[in-house]
């Protein structure tokens, strides 16, 4: 009976330290960006900025997939090794807010495109 509350302890205290985690790239939502701010842009300039904004996304993406692995990581180690380790794991904050502003930014880009009709192929991940 002692096995099965603590172990239904740590299951339960792993679960609330997983969710503190950083999130996955493709979970994080776009910040809303005005595409208005773009709308001075001709059409190359548009193809350049998205370039731009494309490479700091992947960028930023791969950072924040990087510190979901080592949340993950750390919480499955404190929770084995060191349970009261497992509550200082929090993701990082500014970096998840870049990556949408980010994403909107490519968003407000794309729709400035589309009304300006300059054919620019966004792929979407």
């Amino acid at each position: 009976m002692q096995f099965y509350q603590g172990a239904a302890l740590a299951a339960a205290m792993f679960s609330l330290a997983l969710a503190s985690c950083a999130s996955r790239s493709d979970e994080v939502a776009a910040t809303y960006v005005p595409s208005g701010a773009y709308q001075g842009y001709s059409c190359r300039e548009l193809g350049q900025e998205a370039e731009r904004v494309s490479s700091a996304a992947a960028a930023a993406s791969g950072a924040q997939d990087s510190q979901r692995t080592k949340d993950t990581v750390a919480t499955t180690a404190a929770v084995v090794i060191f349970w009261p380790a497992a509550f200082f794991v929090g993701g990082n904050n500014a970096q998840t807010a870049e990556l949408a502003r980010l994403k909107g930014t490519m968003q407000a880009i794309e729709e400035a495109s589309v009304r300006k009709k300059c054919g620019i192929s966004f792929r979407h991940a």
